[in-house]
């Protein structure tokens, strides 16, 4: 996993279990995590993860633009699908989707979070995810959804 993809990882879990007042907050952080940062690093980091920040629970904090408005979920998802998955294919009532190593639980984690219909659920390993299909979803053509998704994002 590059640095680049560790530390955003890394981002992402802070949003999503704790309040995360400022980048400056992130880059001591990933500092006590062995990871030398800039501020505008982080800024950028927190640009392509669709980070935004807002007063929640009386305090101003940084929070994953999924958790503001259900839009962006689905925008995020295209997003991460043109970025980072290199190949979507069938595979009987499975989709096996690659991506480069250390990217999967990131691409994984935005299509559980666009709740889509026809998703049961997602396995994700180091660069590889397992997404198993609702009862009655064609993989083919969901494939194929994907696929255009992926193109459009």
């Amino acid at each position: 996993m590059s640095g680049k993809d560790q530390r955003r990882r890394l981002i992402v879990d802070w949003l999503r279990e704790q309040r995360v007042a400022s980048q400056e907050e992130l880059v001591a952080r990933l500092e006590l995590a062995g990871i030398a940062a800039t501020q505008a690093t982080v800024s950028r980091d927190l640009d392509e993860i669709g980070a935004v920040r807002m007063k929640r629970d009386g305090a101003v904090r940084y929070v994953l633009a999924e958790e503001v408005d259900a839009g962006a979920a689905a925008r995020r998802l295209d997003r991460l699908l043109a970025e980072w998955v290199t190949a979507i294919v069938s595979a009987g009532p499975l989709l096996v989707l690659r991506t480069p190593p250390g990217s999967a639980n990131l691409v994984a984690s935005a299509i559980d979070v666009a709740d889509l219909p026809e998703v049961a659920g997602t396995i994700a390993g180091d660069d590889t995810i397992f997404i198993a299909l609702a009862d009655g979803v064609a993989p083919g053509a969901f494939a194929a959804v994907l696929r255009e998704r992926r193109a459009a994002g």
